[in-house]
């Protein structure tokens, strides 16, 4: 028995410096002792087993809309700070904080249209991947994160969406600057550039929509508009809403799971080596990078009705933030959960969630993944990180995993 306080949830971000090192010095502590606790720096009952967690982010039952949750659920709260309660909430959240009917209402034509793209769009992720290994032909270094993880990302979902190329630069501004929405500390400044990305998105689709009407191209923006044409219930405004969360959704977390993936297989040879010997075996590869390394710390629900978590009782109202970074290195389910295994027998992992909110980008993210993992060791068979005894420069966004930069040899 120890009395060492438990990490509150400013502990759980890269803003405390060990849990940016090593988030599972932490995370293991605060599962072995207390996997479901009540943080009140956060308002919200902290959830780190990964059983519970599966269970919380499976449950059609439970809210997701922040609005839904108590007045102590302090950081839950922060997402509706001043809000008007007279503006339908679709009008001004996407579908990554809605409850049905709305969540299903949207979610159903944009996954329909959506993936129907993602099933047809390989060949291009194809050429997109190997564009960006053409620019690095004949250098002997470079910051992989800057010349390979990120411009893929925002290149493949801004191509999908029918952006021209010629705006890339803007979009992938854009887009680092919104998602400071999901930051619920996030300071003045944070939140000023995020209001002007928010703005310069806005008019951009607003303008974009209406010209896809007048002349329809091969891209989901038209796709959507067809849709709406053809009777699918959606506004303007949720529609471009909903194409920006899927813009900042589809980059910044992609963008992390290439590069750490990327330094994963080059600080374990042998796992790459398993990789390079089958190339046809990625699709492991990448759901244990997804296990080990997850771009996404966290999600969170919120009680629709008296309940229990763990022996715990919650009251409706009482706001839930799971962790999926403990939960897919839960010793209870993961044989030696802190190796990394590109082998490893198959158990779900919940890096993009679960139940009605699973991620939606998932096939995008995964078929951007395998692609450019293949490829780049492929073309450049002798890479190697500069330092592999460096300490990573991760991000300091709560509750997201990944680089600034990557500095790599050939």
């Amino acid at each position: 028995m120890t009395d060492k306080p438990l990490p509150s949830m400013l502990d759980l971000t890269p803003l405390n410096e060990q849990y940016r090192v090593d988030p599972h010095v932490v995370l293991d502590d605060l599962r072995g002792r207390c996997p479901v606790h009540r943080d009140s720096i956060s308002g919200s009952v902290v959830v780190s087993r990964y059983g519970d967690v599966r269970a919380i982010v499976n449950n059609r039952d439970l809210w997701r809309d922040p609005i839904r949750a108590e007045e102590g659920a302090i950081m839950q709260r922060r997402f509706v700070d001043n809000l008007d309660p007279n503006i339908p909430r679709a009008s001004v959240t996407s579908i990554l904080m809605l409850d049905d009917p709305d969540h299903s209402r949207i979610r159903q034509p944009l996954a329909q249209a959506l993936y129907a793209r993602v099933a047809k769009f390989k060949p291009r992720v194809e050429a997109i991947v190997d564009a960006a290994l053409d620019a690095l032909e004949g250098e002997e270094s470079f910051d992989l994160m800057d010349r390979f993880c990120v411009p893929i990302p925002v290149d493949v979902i801004a191509t999908i969406l029918g952006v021209d190329h010629d705006r890339l630069a803007d979009f992938r501004e854009w887009s680092e600057g919104v998602i400071q929405g999901l930051n619920p500390f996030r300071g003045p400044e944070q939140t000023a550039i995020m209001e002007q990305a928010s703005a310069a998105l806005s008019a951009y689709f607003i303008e974009t929509l209406a010209a896809r009407r007048a002349e329809p191209r091969d891209d989901l923006m038209t796709d959507m508009t067809q849709l709406q044409a053809q009777g699918a219930d959606l506004s303007d405004e949720e529609l471009r809403i909903n194409l920006t969360a899927l813009l900042v959704g589809g980059n910044l977390t992609t963008t992390d799971l290439i590069g750490n993936g990327v330094r994963l297989l080059l600080l374990n040879p042998g796992e790459l080596a398993k990789l390079r010997a089958d190339p046809g075996t990625i699709n492991s590869v990448v759901e244990e990078i997804l296990r080990y390394e997850p771009p996404v710390d966290i999600t969170g629900r919120i009680a629709s009705q008296a309940m229990e978590v763990g022996g715990c009782p919650l009251k409706s109202g009482q706001a839930m933030t799971v962790s999926l970074r403990a939960a897919n290195r839960d010793p209870e389910v993961y044989d030696d959960p802190h190796r990394f295994d590109v082998t490893r027998k198959h158990r779900p992992h919940v890096a993009f969630g679960g139940g009605a909110h699973i991620c939606i980008g998932a096939p995008l993210a995964r078929q951007e993944a395998q692609v450019a993992l293949v490829k780049l060791f492929e073309r450049f068979p002798n890479l190697k990180l500069a330092d592999p005894g460096a300490t990573p420069a991760w991000r300091t966004l709560p509750f997201f995993r990944g680089m600034e930069s990557l500095p790599v040899v050939v």
